[in-house]
């Protein structure tokens, strides 16, 4: 039985006539640039439309598109990757010839042959959307769309991104006047390269070089006829086709798009039937979006805030993540893969996810300051009832989330190079009794004596007696670095840590006579950098987990090459090496945790052994290990009487419980370290100076701080004229840029 027609009435007939008439001018008048005026001239319900368009701008600027930044390890392997759009730019030889085939085929066949309006699909779309009910034909050309596609991706705002996309003659003329301007200035092929690196493909892949790595795991390059048919068919409605979530709609809209192929001759018939038959064939490549679920999360989190914090991305922070954001950079880090999953398997062996406590380690590469690894127990995520943190307990609290812990007996290591460094034998000795009280007063600061009158009580936890350098460090006797602190004096020690690596920030409350004990609140990273110097023979390298920074282009952005300045001699260095190798030889406290290479390092525990510590080192590599009692909420507490690692802890110490996941860790990657042994003490070099600092200018208390901060002693002279406002420095004697020995006393004269 045959359909009835719907009657047509004579009016309807006279009204799509006229639709076609006017339409008709329009597309003719808009050809040659002439839209506006024509629009006003239609009539008088039309006024105000010409009026807004006619303050449309012709031109429209191609600002570069967003694309994802990758990280890379120290192998040139992908870590993560960064991205507000999941795009890669691709220029058009590096896209498949039948893909670029494929979307013409489909989305506009006349392309190279006509200009920025395609007049016959535009008029026949403009002609069914008036005579239709229901659904609308879109005639757009490809320019046209790359046009639309333009303005909503540089579309600023929520109503900028609205006006983009509004179903309105009115938006279609300005579409059509930018689509205009570009086939002015650029050519097809540039037209279309931009198309298809603009177009959303579904699924989170922009353009068409991430879509083809998502959907398929091959770059455009490689598509072939089928793959090109599924992706070229997405374009027109990315989610309402998308293959993860509806493969059969997928499939049917590739196959009218091998069809259109077919009928315009770019591939055969009997190819596209055969194709037709066939499954989509998906093979699906998830990029990751930041650090979460990578091998490395807490040194990729460290990479990323290390960035953040350098102006050489961005005026503002919020400029500079939007470069690592959208700006397609490369990053390349210093991470090495083998030394990371060595370190994960450490802390993860001594301490569980749930345990309360967190174990942290840092692997530091001496003379270069390439951070090679940062681990800790608790992994990265929501998921608090398992463990898991986004908290970055490693690294300093610039780059991290913890204000650090304090480091015990580590820290004992800064007055012994300190007192090597001022001429002290490692043969200088003291009776060092169970207990010692001390007047703090007799501890000499920076600026003279330590401002306290009260007495300093430290008490040994391992031997006491007679002891030297070499067995006060091995035994790590409190009482006897007491004495030796109290002969060194507080000021270069402290000058030296900051020298070394140590981001020590608060003068009144560290630089103080425990100070040798290790009450300042440190990171493992710090200390894996601090220990890293002795391994170098006293060089000192700032701690680094970036090489290289390149542009979208593939060229070098920003290099970070390694900032290293020697800071104690060579002997000094030499000789602390002798005397901490012991600790891990028969007889030290560390034996058990000995190396296939030479290896040195200290044991640390701190009052209430709420944290325990092992660094060490070999000439080519430094590790710091760190375990601390926390609950879930970050409190700490004391880890005896904890279950660690599955194991009761009656009383921790650094060489039971931070030791072997020290060793575990360099054990791992022992075999990749070059062998190579200390060099033994020549006692034949130079001493090291500092540069007095210019502190003109400053006020008096800030400039005794830049000062004593290199280790110089500071004393106030008499006030003279100077430049500056009363009471600043007027100048220094010596004058600023003298070279001087850590000790060294400098004079501040105020202005008067």
């Amino acid at each position: 039985m045959s359909r009835r027609r719907p009657h047509v009435s004579f009016g309807t007939v006279v009204s799509h006539l006229g639709v076609i008439v006017v339409v008709s001018v329009v597309l003719g008048v808009l050809t040659a640039g002439l839209a506006v005026p024509l629009v006003g001239a239609l009539g008088a319900g039309a006024k105000a439309t010409s009026a807004s368009m006619r303050n449309l701008p012709a031109e429209l600027k191609a600002e570069p598109l967003a694309q994802r930044t990758r990280v890379l390890d120290s192998d040139g392997d992908l870590l993560a990757t960064f991205y507000d759009e999941n795009r890669v730019n691709v220029t058009l030889d590096q896209v498949a010839p039948i893909m670029r085939e494929a979307i013409v085929a489909i989305e506009d066949y006349r392309f190279y042959e006509h200009g920025a309006l395609d007049l016959k699909g535009t008029l026949r779309a403009f002609v069914n959307n008036q005579t239709a009910s229901g659904s609308t034909q879109g005639g757009s050309s490809i320019t046209q769309q790359m046009a639309k596609m333009t303005l909503v991706t540089q579309a600023d705002t929520d109503e900028a991104r609205a006006a983009a996309t509004e179903n309105t003659y009115q938006r279609k003329v300005q579409e059509l006047r930018h689509a205009i301007a570009f086939e002015e200035n650029y050519d097809k092929d540039w037209i279309l390269e931009r198309y298809l690196n603009l177009a959303y493909f579904g699924d989170g892949a922009y353009g068409i070089q991430a879509a083809a790595r998502h959907y398929f795991s091959v770059p455009a390059a490689k598509l072939n006829i089928k793959q090109a048919a599924t992706l070229a068919g997405l374009v027109k409605n990315p989610v309402g086709f998308d293959p993860t979530r509806f493969p059969e709609r997928t499939e049917a809209r590739r196959n009218v798009v091998l069809d259109r192929m077919a009928e315009l001759d770019v591939i055969p018939q009997e190819r596209a039937d055969l194709l037709t038959e066939r499954n989509l064939g998906l093979k699906v490549s998830r990029t990751r979006n930041g650090c979460l679920g990578t091998s490395a999360p807490f040194f990729c989190d460290y990479v990323r805030r290390y960035l953040l914090e350098d102006p050489a991305l961005g005026r503002t922070e919020q400029d500079r993540a939007q470069l690592l954001n959208a700006g397609g950079l490369t990053v390349k880090t210093t991470l090495d893969l083998d030394f990371q999953r060595s370190a994960d398997a450490a802390t993860s062996e001594a301490v569980d996810p749930t345990d309360t406590a967190i174990g942290g380690l840092a692997m530091v590469q001496p003379g270069t300051g390439e951070v090679r690894a940062v681990s800790q127990s608790r992994p990265m995520g929501r998921e608090k009832g398992k463990g898991q943190t986004y908290l970055n307990y490693v690294v300093d609290s610039k780059y991290g989330d913890s204000n650090g812990f304090q480091a015990g007996s580590t820290f004992k290591v800064f007055v012994l190079a300190a007192a090597l460094e001022q001429g002290l034998p490692a043969s200088t000795s003291f009776d060092s009794p169970e207990k010692i009280a001390i007047p703090q007063n007799q501890f000499m600061n920076c600026d003279g004596p330590y401002p306290v009158t009260s007495t300093w009580e430290p008490g040994n936890s391992t031997t006491s007696g007679r002891k030297d350098m070499t067995t006060g460090t091995r035994e790590s006797v409190n009482t006897f670095y007491a004495q030796l602190e109290r002969r060194t004096g507080l000021c270069e020690p402290y000058a030296l840590a900051k020298a070394m690596g140590v981001d020590l920030s608060d003068p009144d409350r560290e630089r103080v006579p425990s100070f040798t004990l290790g009450i300042a609140d440190v990171s493992p990273l710090e200390m894996a950098s601090a220990y890293a110097t002795f391994g170098a023979r006293g060089i000192h390298c700032d701690a680094r987990p970036v090489s290289q920074v390149l542009n979208a282009d593939g060229k070098v952005f920003k290099n970070y090459p390694s900032r290293c300045q020697r800071v104690m001699k060579e002997s000094t260095a030499d000789q602390v090496n002798q005397i901490l190798r012991g600790v891990l030889e028969p007889g030290g406290f560390g034996q058990s945790l000995a190396l296939t290479r030479p290896s040195a390092g200290k044991t640390g525990t701190i009052n209430g052994n709420m944290a325990v510590w092992f660094a060490g080192y070999t000439p080519t590599m430094a590790t710091a290990a760190m375990i601390a009692g926390a609950d879930q909420n970050g409190n700490w507490v004391s880890l005896n009487g904890q279950v660690v690692g599955g194991s009761y802890v009656y009383s921790a110490a650094g060489s039971t419980l931070a030791g072997p996941m020290w060793a575990d860790a360099m054990r791992g990657v022992q075999e990749e370290l070059e062998y190579e042994d200390f060099t033994f003490p020549s006692f034949d070099d130079a001493p090291v100076t500092v540069p007095v600092e210019d502190v003109a200018g400053m006020r008096s208390k800030r400039a005794l701080q830049t000062l004593s901060g290199q280790g110089l002693q500071v004393t106030l002279g008499e006030a003279r004229d100077g430049q500056g406002r009363r009471g600043t420095i007027a100048a220094t004697e010596p004058a600023a840029g003298t070279q001087l020995e850590r000790g060294t006393t400098v004079t501040l004269y105020p202005t008067r």
